[in-house]
């Protein structure tokens, strides 16, 4: 139900009533703290920033002429004339009997990666996907770096996938057009032990397989950042390191594969995993408890009936994000099982005897600010590395063009000393929100200075699957022939993806899958978000009660701030992915991602995104899914006003240092 204020009137649910509009746009005003148009204008036009008259392509910058002729010369395979079903695709995998061949239990970036890897093939494949939607987990609240893979320890799973992924990025994004920018990154050195730290880290990297590393001093790295600290003296330059946006990336992974047969079913928790027999070949009993919403439950009538028995589901996949309602009980059959189960892959190993890994979720928290401030950075900014808690906290700019602060890196659990099992953290689950985020901006200071936190529009963290074994799980289970983990997978995971989907179709393939190429394989996907020439060609409503007056969907816009317009609503509705909530949406179309954050007092985008999908998917307006509020993992409202925004600027300008329970000093 929408939970913001100015709901719309019956009128505005009438989406076919539409009516000429000839609103003057130029005196529309963002209202008090936010950009004027003149200002938008200069933040969407000043520099390459992925869909602002062209997009980052492999790695390379397309304007929109460009798109166009790839787009029209590709086809993008993946439009439809309806939504899914809710809950699942359009596409049922199974063989005749019933059973599968794979059965994927998680669809992050993991997951999806070895989905589109396997739908080249014609194995039956089956993802089950515990959330609402697909990159619900760890992949969707992380920085979005494909690392170069220079810092990982050689001889570790870390550093046997990552450069390797790293280098699959550019020919992945040609064919599915989640867009892949190559900025490099920069590890930055201020002391003379600093610079023996980079001296190190690119010995390893050599050791690793990177390519292209080199050291930069100080006169060439400030031609590279000009906005670097001035007491920087040198750096570590990975170039072939590059920037994605990782839901969007993920998407683009699970949107191919079910296009190309994959079947994909959403709101199933796996409870439980069984297996006749011990020999090759035999079958794994999977048991999910499929959740839906309470209002959507009570009106099918099969779900009323068979509920009690599994009764219900209550969970958090992401901090700020609880989902669950009545539950049914399923079960599904396959020959072989992918765990890439992220946060809970020690779980679900566990249902088959594997106890041999704990997760131990590490905490990661990020200051996103506005457009304005993206240009601060260049590259990825990385600090000289900390020996236990990794990367550090870092300076970038995203594909979009916001500049990002963080992660934190803080464990949630920790070991109790008389039990020896693992505990909350009481400490790192109870740190205040203003020493957080002073934290963030005092390590981000270290590497840019000039930044203006005044500009924060949003906070968000998420979860890393770090585990006891201190590496990666992938591989297949011994005493289990069929089960193969990928699992507790955390950073550099994103870059390592593409290549761990490979290995494992090979671990597949030496298990018994027989991997035969589907002729009917399309590789292309055309991107949803089309890139924009400033406001050229759109057309504003600023009056909800008029949302609809415009007559062509590719110009009526639904979020100002992004420029997202009704056609691009409906088309992700479309694709073969099930759709029912805004913030699906906003993670296929940026839909309420910018500067405003969706204000219902600005110009109203959830709720008119909420309006397409159920004139589209059927469901009542109130049935659509909605962002929770503030929907901020730090930020008490959704947006900031006056008086917030300059106690979040007075947070670190004294220069006082803070510490964080469970991280690094």
């Amino acid at each position: 139900m929408w939970t913001g204020s100015a709901m719309p009137s019956a009128a505005f649910h009438h989406l076919g009533n539409r009516t000429d509009s000839t609103e003057n746009l130029s005196i529309w005003n963002w209202g008090d703290g936010r950009m004027d148009d003149d200002t938008m204008d200069k933040v969407h036009n000043k520099r390459n920033v992925h869909g602002d008259g062209g997009l980052y392509v492999g790695g390379v910058w397309l304007d929109t002429s460009e798109v166009a002729e790839r787009i029209k010369a590709r086809g993008d395979g993946a439009h439809h004339d309806r939504p899914c079903e809710r809950s699942q695709s359009r596409v049922c995998a199974a063989k005749p009997d019933g059973s599968y061949d794979v059965i994927i239990i998680g669809a992050g970036c993991i997951g999806s990666a070895i989905a589109r890897e396997l739908s080249k093939t014609t194995a039956s494949v089956l993802i089950l996907e515990a959330a609402d939607d697909v990159t619900q987990g760890a992949t969707k609240g992380n920085s979005g770096i494909v690392h170069a893979g220079f810092d990982d320890k050689p001889g570790t799973n870390r550093a046997k996938y990552c450069w390797p992924g790293n280098q699959l990025f550019p020919a992945l994004d040609r064919e599915l057009h989640f867009g892949f920018e190559r900025a490099g990154s920069l590890v930055i050195a201020k002391t003379d032990d600093d610079v023996k730290a980079l001296v190190e880290l690119m010995a390893r990297g050599k050791k690793n397989g990177v390519k292209n590393l080199r050291i930069v001093l100080r006169e060439e790295l400030l031609l590279l950042e000009p906005h670097v600290d001035k007491d920087a003296i040198a750096a570590l330059l990975a170039p072939d390191a590059g920037t994605i946006t990782p839901y969007e990336y993920t998407i683009a992974l699970a949107e191919n594969a079910v296009q190309n047969g994959v079947e994909l079913r959403l709101r199933r928790e796996v409870v439980a995993i069984n297996k006749r027999g011990a020999g090759a070949g035999e079958l794994f009993s999977v048991e999910a408890r499929h959740w839906e919403t309470p209002s959507v439950a009570e009106k099918l009538p099969a779900f009323q009936a068979a509920m009690d028995a599994a009764g219900g589901v209550a969970w958090s996949p992401s901090p700020g994000t609880v989902m669950g309602g009545p539950a049914v009980r399923e079960v599904y059959r396959a020959r072989h099982i992918i765990n890439a189960g992220g946060c809970v892959s020690d779980k679900i190993a566990a249902m088959v005897g594997d106890t041999s890994f704990k997760v131990k979720p590490r905490m990661g928290e990020y200051i996103l600010l506005s457009k304005a401030e993206g240009p601060k950075s260049r590259h990825v900014l990385f600090p000289a590395p900390h020996p236990v808690y990794g990367k550090g906290v870092i300076v970038q700019t995203t594909l979009w063009g916001n500049l990002i602060l963080g992660p934190t890196a803080r464990d949630t659990l920790k070991k109790d000393e008389a039990s020896g099992e693992y505990v909350v953290d009481q400490a790192v689950r109870d740190e205040k929100t203003d020493d957080i985020m002073a934290y963030i901006l005092m390590k981000c200071r270290k590497l840019v200075p000039n930044f203006n936190a005044g500009n924060t529009i949003h906070t968000f963290a998420g979860v890393r699957a770090k585990n006891t074994t201190g590496d990666w799980v992938i591989g297949p289970l011994a005493g289990v022939p069929g089960f193969i983990n990928a699992a507790s997978i955390d950073s550099p995971g994103i870059a390592a993806s593409p290549a761990i989907a490979l290995d494992i179709v090979t671990m597949l393939q030496a298990a018994g899958l027989q991997t035969i190429p589907d002729p009917k394989f399309i590789p292309y996907r055309a991107p949803i978000f089309r890139p924009k020439d400033g406001y050229k060609g759109l057309k504003m409503t600023p009056d909800i009660e008029d949302a609809w007056s415009c007559k062509d969907p590719r110009s009526n816009v639904v979020c100002k701030c992004e420029r997202v317009t009704e056609a691009e609503v409906v088309d992700a509705c479309r694709r073969s992915l099930p759709i029912d909530s805004t913030q699906a949406i906003r993670k296929r179309t940026r839909a309420g991602m910018g500067h405003c954050q969706g204000d219902p007092d600005n110009y109203c985008c959830e709720q008119r995104v909420a309006a397409i999908i159920a004139r589209e998917t059927g469901l009542a307006y109130e049935e659509v899914g909605t962002r929770p509020w503030p929907a901020s993992s730090m930020m008490p409202k959704r947006i900031f006003d006056k008086a917030d925004l300059q106690h979040v600027r007075e947070l670190n300008e004294d220069g006082r240092s803070v510490t964080l329970a469970g991280a690094a000093l």
